[in-house]
């Protein structure tokens, strides 16, 4: 009898997924058949990875209570105010760490550091603690806020935690530190930092590409 339960039961089980799939599916096609298309383009809808693009590749450090760093890279992330970050974050050990210490370091990925980057975002620190020693990465204590400022980021910022409800990470930025070797004429330059960022569509890293023209500036000659 117990030979005829376990594949009864698993029977249903399957039954009972794939009916939620289903449905779950049909959800899918009414949301998708609810949207007006775009004449001469193609429409996506709003089942889909590409929602903003691209995303800079920002790399959050911090400390876990035994003062071990560590790092993970964070695509959905943006300015918030002039001295302010804003990050959605799902649980992670980061997370942990934010609760713990109240303080972060922010660093972009960049072209030299594209493997150890991606690394920091597929590795979690809970299943690897020591994973930025493993990357050949070192630390050195922040001046200003609990938290590791990755030495082999040429770009940090220094944050304290603002805020961090509902996944949403807000930082206040008390400092902003470079590496001359990425400044030129005393302003960091995104031509010697060459950071990455995140396509979607691609699902691939980019470098950001040359000046194409002046912020404040390209468009006056409209305005003649």
């Amino acid at each position: 009898m117990k030979q005829l339960i376990i594949p009864a039961l698993a029977l249903a089980m399957l039954t009972a997924g794939c009916t939620k799939q289903n449905q779950d599916n049909m959800n899918q096609n009414e949301n998708r058949a609810a949207v007006q298309e775009v004449a001469g383009r193609k429409n996506f809808g709003a089942q889909h990875a590409l929602m903003t693009t691209p995303q800079p590749c920002v790399m959050i450090a911090t400390w876990d209570k035994d003062k071990t760093p560590d790092v993970m890279m964070a695509a959905w992330a943006g300015q918030y105010d002039y001295n302010q970050i804003v990050i959605s974050l799902s649980k992670h050990k980061t997370t942990e760490n934010l609760e713990l210490t109240g303080a972060f370091t922010i660093s972009f990925a960049d072209e030299r550091t594209v493997a150890e980057s991606d690394y920091f975002g597929i590795v979690s620190g809970n299943k690897v603690p020591d994973k930025v020693a493993r990357a050949g990465f070192t630390v050195t204590p922040s001046p200003n806020v609990d938290a590791p400022i990755i030495n082999e980021y040429p770009l940090t910022l220094e944050c304290k935690v603002v805020s961090f409800e509902d996944g949403i990470l807000v930082g206040e930025v008390v400092n902003m530190s470079a590496d001359e070797s990425v400044l030129t004429d005393g302003k960091v330059d995104l031509a010697k930092l060459k950071p990455i960022v995140f396509d979607a569509a691609g699902v691939s890293y980019r470098s950001v590409g040359e000046e194409v023209g002046k912020a404040w500036g390209s468009g006056k000659a409209l305005m003649e």
